[in-house]
């Protein structure tokens, strides 16, 4: 009974080591996703100032084509001053030409206001811009190493599934089967130390008499609280 009982510690090791690897791998896709939120958020500053010096600079060139359209105005203007023939005329034609022009230098100054807003919607969407290209470097980085942590942890599963394999077939079936139910129902691990009177894996105390017979090792003894299988070793009781 002693050696199945070793043959079952060292399958729970084995089957530890199995569920924190999964485990390890289990968590990749949330640790990309944090991950990845500077990059987005990064993403998200970037078009909201790419926005803006869109719409600035499609406000410069409204203003820019109006503009244009008052100077051909004006200069209309101007051509038709020489077929007026009354005074009057001329200074009403006059005054079209001076209403114009006041128009002409409202838009020119907003227009530089306009060209200063898109300097700085240009300023601001092109640092985003460079900080986007700085945080998909980390994450590409960061990618690389859960990739490695991902290909590192399905190769100890596999090594380890192995090493389980051949530790099965030395294991009593009725006790493996009983062993793999608790593992299954109380989750990992299925197999602990009763150290002082006191089961590890549920820190209850095991009665006097029970664990006496648990030191003795002649047969597989289970957590009255738990009902996990308990071991105990005398190295540990030595030390204390």
């Amino acid at each position: 009974m002693k050696e199945q009982i070793r043959l079952l510690i060292e399958l729970q090791k084995t089957d530890s080591s199995i569920i924190r690897q999964k485990m390890t791998i289990d968590t990749i896709p949330q640790k990309a996703l944090s991950a990845e939120q500077p990059m987005r958020d990064a993403q998200a500053s970037y078009d909201r100032q790419k926005q803006k010096y869109d719409a600035a600079e499609k406000k410069k060139k409204e203003k820019e084509r109006l503009l244009e359209d008052i100077n051909d105005r004006i200069r209309k203007l101007k051509a038709r001053s020489a077929e007026i023939k009354t005074n009057k005329e001329y200074q009403a034609h006059q005054k079209e030409i001076e209403s114009a022009e006041k128009e002409r230098i409202a838009i020119e100054d907003e227009i530089l206001v306009l060209m200063e807003s898109v300097d700085a919607a240009f300023t601001g969407f092109k640092a985003e811009e460079e900080k986007i290209k700085a945080e998909k470097e980390k994450f590409e980085t960061f990618k690389k190493r859960l990739d490695e942590d991902v290909r590192m942890a399905e190769k100890e599963i596999t090594g380890q599934m192995n090493k389980r394999s051949a530790a099965v077939k030395e294991i009593d079936k009725e006790l493996y089967n009983l062993y793999f139910k608790i593992l299954t129902t109380k989750g990992d691990p299925a197999v602990v130390e009763a150290r002082d009177e006191i089961c590890q894996g549920c820190h209850m105390n095991i009665p006097p008499q029970l664990f006496v017979e648990l030191k003795k090792c002649e047969k597989i003894i289970q957590c009255p609280q738990c009902n996990r299988i308990l071991y105990w070793t005398a190295e540990n009781a030595a030390v204390q």
